[in-house]
């Protein structure tokens, strides 16, 4: 007979590794958000997107505005060369025809719980950094700990629900959670480009440098002018050049940036044959700004690629630190006397659609009455949440595009009256006495063209809108000291939005140097929006989610909405060849390769096309 205390112990243990079978899941090539299968399986040999025989070689000449004084993106400080993630290499790859599917790339496979309570990375052994030493999950640590401690500070909101990294061996590294209910958590672990421990253990982190980092990616630096170009080669013996997440892609022997001041005389290079291709942000410049003989003869295209990711929003951002727009009524007022419809008219030659919504052009918008599951999120909120949020469809204001907006005046006249203001000696005046007056802070000299008609409307009603333009160098300070009354901003969405809306909307982020709370916004409601959204645990109720969301932050008034496309607009020299299909939610510029030394006429292009018959 067996002793009952060691009888009772083989029990538990029996209990506990049972438990723990069902919590193990079997490692996997690829992750997805909910389960799903992933479109491509672990036999894959490339993506359907591009062409695994593309010729490598040549030069990508690109231009970038603005800039740049660092060469490290994981700080708050500094003007950050946009391309340098080229040198790195991330655990998985994200997949650019599916809207959040991450398949393995320093990870040869990924383990996630099956109840969500942590995620395991297997690294390839033949992963390796540039100068040969091989990539580990010390140096997954080392990367992980770094940025929590010494990175941007949205690192620790953005992985606040990481509990521990431990390192299991030398190529296997487990991430624990500190709860179940971040699904997104794993997969955007996996999106962690890993920093090599032994080249940066002597040198400070938290400094800007302009010192190529060592890297394990597709690209090296090669050469750079400070703050004026930058020179990228491919590593032609990059450990991961045969995978199949990889082949296809990075087909340029070098990518060279060169960088402007103006956008104006950057579009003037691109015309005069400086760089090979411009994605074009300006709506004039695309109906009128390309018109040459090159555009004529067919050496120049320009090509409009839907866009099917979501566009999320761009607007006119209200800095809530500031007491002058802590008035709701304030802020809807000052949002009516924006004409969007005469500026479309008038300056984007109608090019634009008016955005309502902070998840733009996808199926989370807010574009309806909430439904029944919407209410089941919103009603604990109640109290908290503007009365309209329940019982309206947010639009924004519409109006003639004749100029005249003499409707959008006296209601806004009427907001601010209720909020207190008056009159004054032709000045609007507030409940202290002073002026309704800020300042509109930019570094793009096209956007004073938008701006200068909304200071006339503002000013109709007393209102003083001043608009100060400042270096590239200096509103990236400002923006990240929340030195401004009033800016234009981007919040980007994904079709899987997580972790990331605690950056944008979250108490947690409106005292971070850097994070994208630009508003400054401290909701409990929002808080709690956030949070319901970061743990939805299913498609539908992730839509749900974000629909709650929009709604608050529509009805909050936080910004003045802007416009969007929904296409990409890229102009290139005709001497690229692409692959047949072009990725659901990327142009897929990197999947693209240089097939003559000289751009093509029309008619050079046919004879070309004849000959290869």
């Amino acid at each position: 007979m067996s002793h009952p205390l060691r009888t009772l112990l083989q029990g538990a243990g029996l209990l506990l590794l049972g438990f723990a079978s069902l919590v193990r899941a079997e490692p996997q090539h690829a992750l997805t958000l909910y389960g799903e299968p992933p479109k491509y399986p672990a036999n894959f040999s490339h993506f359907e997107f591009v062409n695994p025989d593309a010729p490598k070689g040549g030069t990508l000449r690109l231009a970038d505005y603005g800039g740049f004084n660092s060469l490290n993106p994981f700080i708050s400080k500094g003007n950050v060369e946009r391309r340098i993630g080229l040198i790195y290499d991330s655990l998985t790859f994200h997949s650019l025809d599916e809207p959040f599917t991450e398949y393995g790339l320093l990870a040869e496979k990924i383990e996630r719980a099956s109840d969500n309570s942590y995620v395991r990375f297997y690294l390839r052994p033949e992963a390796r950094f540039h100068d040969g030493q091989p990539v580990t999950a010390e140096d997954v640590k080392f990367t992980f700990e770094t940025l929590i401690q010494h990175g941007d500070p949205m690192y620790r909101n953005y992985y606040a629900d990481v509990a521990e990294v431990m390192v299991e061996d030398p190529l296997k590294v487990r991430f624990d959670f500190k709860h179940t209910e971040n699904r997104e958590l794993p997969l955007i672990l996996g999106q962690l480009q890993i920093l090599p421990k032994h080249w940066w253990e002597g040198r400070d982190f938290t400094r800007t440098s302009l010192e190529p980092p060592l890297g394990s990616g597709p690209y090296r630096v090669a050469k750079l002018e400070s703050g004026r170009s930058i020179r990228y080669e491919r590593v032609k013996d990059w450990w991961a050049k045969d995978l199949p997440v990889a082949r296809g892609q990075y087909n340029f022997d070098a990518i060279v940036i060169d960088y402007y001041r103006d956008m104006s005389v950057a579009l003037e290079g691109f015309k005069g044959g400086q760089f090979d291709v411009n994605l074009e942000y300006s709506a004039k410049d695309w109906a009128t700004g390309y018109e040459s003989e090159a555009l004529r003869d067919g050496r120049i295209i320009k090509e409009a690629i839907p866009n099917h990711n979501p566009v999320g929003m761009q607007g006119f951002v209200f800095n809530l630190r500031r007491p002058v727009f802590q008035d709701r009524r304030v802020r809807e007022a000052l949002g009516l006397l924006f004409d969007f419809e005469w500026s479309n008219k008038q300056l984007f030659f109608g090019a634009y659609k008016r955005t309502s919504s902070f998840f733009e052009n996808s199926e989370m918008a807010a574009h309806q009455l909430p439904d029944a599951d919407e209410l089941k999120i919103l009603e604990p909120l109640r109290e908290q949440l503007p009365p309209e949020v329940f019982t309206e469809v947010y639009r924004p204001p519409v109006t003639r595009g004749d100029g005249i907006i003499r409707d959008q005046q006296r209601r806004a006249y009427q907001l601010l009256q209720e909020a207190g203001y008056r009159i004054e000696n032709d000045r609007m005046v507030g409940p202290d006495g002073q002026p309704l007056s800020f300042e509109f802070m930019l570094h793009q000299t096209n956007l004073e063209r938008i701006l200068l008609p909304y200071k006339r409307n503002l000013s109709e009603l007393g209102i003083d809108m001043q608009i100060r333009r400042v270096d590239t160098s200096q509103f990236i300070n400002r923006m990240r000291n929340r030195d401004f009354d009033m800016t234009s901003a981007i919040w980007g969405q994904s079709n899987s939005p997580g972790n990331e809306q605690r950056e944008f909307w979250h108490s947690s982020s409106a005292d971070n140097p850097g994070s994208r709370n630009l508003i400054g916004l401290r909701d409990p409601a929002i808080d709690k929006l956030v949070e319901g959204l970061i743990r939805a645990d299913s498609r539908k109720s992730l839509v749900a989610h974000a629909r709650a969301l929009d709604r608050a932050l529509q009805w909050g008034f936080y910004v003045i909405p802007n416009y969007y496309v929904d296409t990409w607009r890229v102009a290139y020299w005709n001497k690229f060849g692409r692959p047949a299909k072009t990725p659901l939610y990327d142009y897929g510029l990197m999947t693209w390769w240089l097939k003559s030394d000289r751009p093509l006429r029309r008619d050079e292009e046919a004879a070309a096309k004849e000959d290869a018959r």
